[in-house]
């Protein structure tokens, strides 16, 4: 949890986020791997392997895919973020283009869902979406119809998995997530974007309204640990959910907020400990 990056605001715009490359790099190297045992846990339940086929929606930099290859599954990630999914391109597909380069190890699109069924032919098996719902208001909005736009690509039965934050009282970033909305000017009901508690159905509701069967569920431990403050800002500010706070305020008045809110997971070694608990639901098709 080395940081390898150093932001320097001093000829940024303050009242924007942090610009696409840099952010998309805190993401892939600070925050991301926080959500590593999540992806373990759900891999392990399924029996992930050379077998499957699988397509992870929101796949980001990568992660979660090269976790699932690194087991043998095919994978196609899709993503709308384009720098986080260059790092996805640059983690699983290094040799791109390169002659003998192995085929159809991975696929990824930032335009959308494939037009197809998997690389082999075959459909899906395995759909994922490991961006954790249930902190902001509005964030499963788009989940739907992600969800019934991938469903025609699966095969009949395929397993679909749906993950989201824990209950607040067990997620010790519950109350950083608040200078979110405070900062934002968030009121309720809560505005969209904004920090909300999170409920106990907001999974089983997604799953609801894609048309999905829940068939079982699991909560997973996913602490959050930082090197050092700056590397808990970062990587938190790297998730997209203060960027509100940051329109409404500045950068810099949002980072001091946070590193105060933070200031109670810090060890005496300097190092930040966040214990933090998700939930997954298991759905079928």
């Amino acid at each position: 949890m080395t940081p390898t990056l150093v932001r320097n605001h001093r000829d940024a715009d303050l009242s924007a986020p942090a610009d696409a490359g840099t952010r998309a790099r805190d993401w892939a190297e600070i925050q991301e791997r926080m959500l590593a045992p999540l992806y373990e846990a759900v891999y392990d339940r399924l029996e992930v392997g050379p077998a499957t086929r699988m397509l992870s929606l929101g796949c980001g930099s990568g992660l979660a895919m090269l976790v699932a290859a690194a087991r043998g599954a095919h994978v196609t990630g899709v993503d709308s973020d384009r720098e986080r999914l260059a790092l996805a391109r640059a983690r699983l597909l290094p040799d791109e283009g390169a002659e003998g380069a192995p085929a159809h190890r991975a696929r990824l699109h930032d335009d959308g869902l494939p037009a197809g069924v998997g690389a082999d032919g075959a459909p899906y098996d395995l759909i994922t979406v490991f961006e954790p719902i249930g902190c902001a208001a509005g964030d499963s909005e788009g989940l739907v119809p992600a969800l019934e736009s991938a469903l025609p690509l699966a095969a009949r039965g395929a397993t679909v998995v749906l993950t989201g934050w824990g209950p607040p009282e067990r997620c010790a970033t519950a109350p950083v997530l608040r200078v979110a909305a405070r900062l934002a000017g968030s009121t309720r009901p809560p505005r969209p974007g904004g920090w909300r508690p999170t409920l106990r159905d907001d999974l089983e509701d997604v799953a609801a309204r894609a048309g999905l069967k829940p068939d079982g569920s699991g909560r997973v431990s996913c602490p959050f640990g930082y090197a050092d403050p700056d590397s808990a800002v970062r990587g938190l500010l790297s998730t997209g959910l203060f960027d509100a706070a940051v329109r409404a305020t500045d950068r810099s008045q949002v980072e001091k907020e946070v590193a105060e809110a933070l200031h109670p997971y810090r060890r005496p070694d300097g190092t930040m400990w966040m214990p933090n608990v998700f939930r997954y639901l298991v759905c079928t098709t």
